[in-house]
């Protein structure tokens, strides 16, 4: 970073502790750190759990079915690349590394859909904990601010308690 651009931060930031910084005001967008939605613009936050259930259980049959039908070749594989090995045939050898190879690519692919599995069960538990947390929290503000409702009839009406406000006042 070059000593001009240092002092170019600085400046911005002094400017950012200046007097005239709003700490109750949200800038509705264009501003200083760029544009961005309001929260209450976007609606409600909401996590769909069935692309991830459809991507984890995908992943899940495809290791079932490399379990049952793709392993089915290396015992038959190792046991003739054995035999071959066993009466001089060089045959053997490339069997064997051959088959040894398939295991291990197997193994690779087979790790891989469990993992895949395994994160979508994962991410679909702590999306669901993450929404209890925030619903949680959420719930508490309504509660507290139903304690602070001062208001002794409709919503959106002044209190009786505290009278009229003046005329001169609504003026200005």
């Amino acid at each position: 970073m070059a000593w001009d651009e240092w002092e170019q931060l600085k400046t911005r930031a002094a400017e950012g502790q200046s007097a005239h910084m709003q700490l109750n005001h949200v800038d509705g967008g264009g501003g200083t750190y760029g544009p961005y939605v309001l929260p209450g613009k976007t609606g409600d936050l909401k996590v769909g759990h069935k692309d991830l259930e459809k991507i984890g259980s995908a992943a899940h049959h495809l290791y079932n079915q490399l379990w049952d039908k793709a392993r089915v070749a290396t015992p038959s594989s190792d046991s003739a690349a054995g035999d071959l090995s066993q009466q001089g045939f060089a045959l053997g050898a490339g069997l064997q590394h051959v088959s040894t190879r398939w295991e291990e690519q197997l193994k690779s692919l087979m790790d891989a859909c469990a993992q895949i599995s395994n994160h979508m069960q994962t991410t679909k538990a702590v999306h669901a904990d993450d929404e209890h947390y925030i619903q949680r929290q959420m719930s508490s503000i309504d509660t507290l601010d139903a304690g602070f409702d001062e208001r002794v009839g409709e919503p959106g009406k002044t209190n009786s308690i505290y009278g009229e406000k003046d005329k001169s006042e609504q003026k200005e």
